[in-house]
């Protein structure tokens, strides 16, 4: 559990995350290879990596055996949650000197969790480079409390606990500081990237920052038994994911872990799981490996994939809202989720393959189903089924919140979803 909590601290946006999951496999063997480069061959036991746009990674466990003989066992989550970022010329100079940053809403935030408290910023800064086309990737990560988005006093909104329309325009501006000097006038958002990158001002080209959480992820409750932290949606899957594939030892198929980016925003991306990306890599080991082009298709036919994305958790308060018989709670393992609109990839086959799996790791299972008066979400697993017709099932751990600036979870739910996936690799 220490090491998700650390990984989520590190993680604060889609960059760091997949940096963080990079690292990770290096450390255990896996060697980084460069799309627009040839693999070469590969063969049984190698350990491969491949990254896009800085924001998705899909790692490969090469089997013992053929990808056409045995097909390859994918988890697959998403990186990115919602936030906001921040846009260009953003800081916004008010009456005092008191600075505030321009915004705009990424994915679908729960936004008046993101009020009063201390906040920061995380992402990339783009730098000028030897060639116009090839210009460098510096990582921010502002490891300290930096900004903050404040409520109204009560005072003059004596309905705010009635409920109140927030503009994603004017109310979501968060304060960076006070100008304490003429020369931070218009300068004071590019001072701090240049004093945490140590870099000049000319050289910066561009950014992609948003804002992330400051305060670190922790357990709560009697038995600490809870997790509380920005993110769960979906860097949780993210990592369990990556403990089962680093602990599965090396069997016949090919283990496969794809996280990807912008699911919170449709998926339409080069790195998301609607990108022609995935696919081409995979036909791109399957040659490597047997010479043929139809390896590729064998083994989409006898491959699997787990769509690992966060479930809706029983609320204490608000039971309405929930299916009568089908709502998973906090510690009752993982979610499978089902939809009779196919919003989501489960159907009673591959339902019944993930529940097998987790009898097998002796975890226990749930489902999730909406309530029928209720719309529900959707998630990768279907829009990556529509360019690779894969088997697959669709699950998560169970979570409260979902989309707050601050998500609860299980601790235990970790531990059994690691359990689930190391067993899935070993299949």
């Amino acid at each position: 559990m220490k090491r998700l909590l650390q990984f989520l601290d590190a993680s604060p946006v889609n960059f760091l995350a997949v940096n963080n999951i990079a690292k990770e496999l290096e450390e255990h063997g896996f060697r980084r290879v460069s799309a627009e480069m040839p693999l070469g061959c590969v063969k049984a036991g190698d350990k491969l990596y491949v990254t896009k746009n800085d924001s998705s990674i899909y790692a490969f466990k090469i089997g013992n055996k053929p990808m056409a003989e045995t097909g390859f066992r994918l988890i697959c989550a998403h990186c990115d949650s919602p936030t906001f970022r921040i846009k260009p010329n953003a800081e916004m100079c008010c009456e005092g000197g008191l600075v505030k940053l321009n915004t705009e809403v990424y994915g679908g935030p729960i936004m008046s969790t993101w009020f009063d408290r201390p906040l920061t910023l995380a992402g990339r800064v783009i730098v000028r480079g030897e060639h116009e086309l090839l210009p460098k990737t510096l990582l921010l990560h502002v490891k300290r409390p930096l900004l903050q988005i404040s409520n109204l006093a009560i005072h003059f909104n004596r309905q705010v606990n009635d409920g109140v329309k927030l503009s994603k325009q004017k109310d979501m501006l968060p304060i960076l500081g006070i100008i304490n000097d003429e020369l931070e006038k218009g300068n004071m958002l590019i001072n701090v990237i240049t004093e945490e990158l140590q870099i000049a001002k000319e050289d910066i080209l561009d950014f992609d920052l948003y804002l992330a959480d400051a305060t670190p992820a922790c357990t709560f409750g009697v038995h600490n038994e809870f997790i509380s932290s920005g993110r769960l949606d979906d860097l949780s899957m993210c990592y369990a994911g990556l403990e089962a594939l680093l602990a599965a030892p090396l069997t016949d198929a090919t283990q496969v872990l794809a996280i990807f980016d912008n699911e919170e925003t449709g998926s339409q991306t080069k790195q998301g799981a609607g990108s022609p990306f995935f696919a081409a890599m995979l036909q791109r080991i399957a040659f490597a490996q047997s010479g043929t082009q139809e390896a590729y298709w064998q083994a989409v036919e006898r491959a699997f994939m787990v769509s690992a994305d966060n479930a809706h958790a029983w609320h204490p308060n608000y039971s309405e809202k929930y299916d009568p018989t089908n709502h998973p709670v906090l510690g009752g393992g993982p979610v499978i989720k089902i939809n009779a609109a196919q919003k989501y990839a489960s159907d009673a086959v591959s339902s019944a393959i993930f529940a097998e799996v987790c009898r097998k790791a002796d975890v226990p299972c749930q489902r999730f189903v909406n309530h029928s008066d209720v719309a529900g979400g959707s998630t990768l697993g279907n829009i990556l089924a529509s360019s690779v017709p894969l088997r697959g099932v669709d699950m998560g751990n169970a979570i409260l919140a979902m989309h707050s600036c601050r998500e609860t979870g299980s601790v235990a739910d970790h531990i059994y979803c690691v359990k689930a996936f190391t067993q899935f690799y070993r299949c």
